[in-house]
């Protein structure tokens, strides 16, 4: 009786540590996913940084289409009322080089766009190996 009341404090514990540690406000998720951004500049720069949009992308003129950019487009940051999206172009332009966790797949909309509701020390530390990768793509194929 003894061990098993031991036993769930410690389990109750861990959850009230764990949900302190999970992000829900969008404005700290934004500025945590800056700040992910962020961390890669340089390589990558910083082409918009508004309340709104918060945009990043590779430092090397090249053709985007028939169009020819100062750099190719990586990602964004747009805070919603209710999430935070990542746009995040390498997974759209290398589709084969990513095999996703479940949590971070589960908050892909579509191609390329990530909707954000909750952050926890787990799902950062994959948008920021996703994102590493994403920048290690672009210097592989000269876009940075």
């Amino acid at each position: 009786m003894v061990f098993i009341a031991k036993y769930k404090l410690a389990s109750y514990l861990f959850l009230i540590v764990n949900c302190r540690r999970m992000k829900t406000d969008v404005n700290e998720i934004r500025a945590t996913l800056i700040d992910i951004l962020k961390a890669n500049t340089p390589p990558l720069k910083i082409r918009t940084d508004k309340d709104t949009n918060f945009e990043v992308a590779g430092t090397k003129e090249t053709m985007q289409g028939k169009q020819k950019v100062d750099g190719m487009y990586f990602g964004s940051i747009v805070p919603k009322p209710k999430d935070v999206r990542l746009y995040y172009f390498p997974i759209y332009l290398y589709p084969d080089e990513f095999s996703l966790p479940d949590d971070l797949k589960k908050c892909l909309k579509g191609k390329s766009c990530f909707h954000i509701k909750k952050l926890d020390e787990g799902l950062e530390n994959e948008i920021k190996d996703m994102v590493a990768k994403g920048v290690e793509l672009y210097k592989k194929n000269d876009l940075v």
